[in-house]
């Protein structure tokens, strides 16, 4: 899919880049392939986010804030998880791209708080 949005989308893939360029900066982040097609973003091998070829961005959040940012109309919810905290934002402009490092960064922060805290009780 990748290869077809080169010629359909090529700006899609330079947004793609700079997200993942992004998330690179964030320490303890490591960038893989996912699953299931596209790019996976980890925080100390624990997921929080992914970006298929298409502009599809799988975010995971927690519930409260999902239900809060879903109400701005932004984001939906995830396309196949729909009671977790999983939400799905596409990337549709440059503009896109900015609201999705916001999101990016949330994540990014709720995975950290999570697996910090799970190392705590650990001790």
């Amino acid at each position: 899919m990748r290869f077809w949005m080169f010629f359909t989308k090529p700006e899609l893939l330079d947004w793609i880049d700079d997200l993942e360029e992004n998330v690179t900066q964030m320490p303890g982040t490591t960038v893989g392939i996912h699953k299931y097609g596209g790019t996976e973003f980890n925080y100390m091998g624990k997921e929080f986010a992914h970006v298929h070829s298409n502009g599809l961005l799988d975010i995971l959040l927690n519930k409260e804030l999902k239900q809060s940012l879903m109400t701005e109309g932004k984001i939906k919810d995830h396309h196949l998880f729909k009671n977790s905290g999983w939400i799905s934002f596409y990337l549709q402009n440059k503009q896109d791209l900015g609201y999705a490092c916001y999101l990016l960064n949330k994540a990014y922060d709720h995975t950290k708080q999570k697996q910090n805290s799970i190392q705590l009780d650990t001790i």
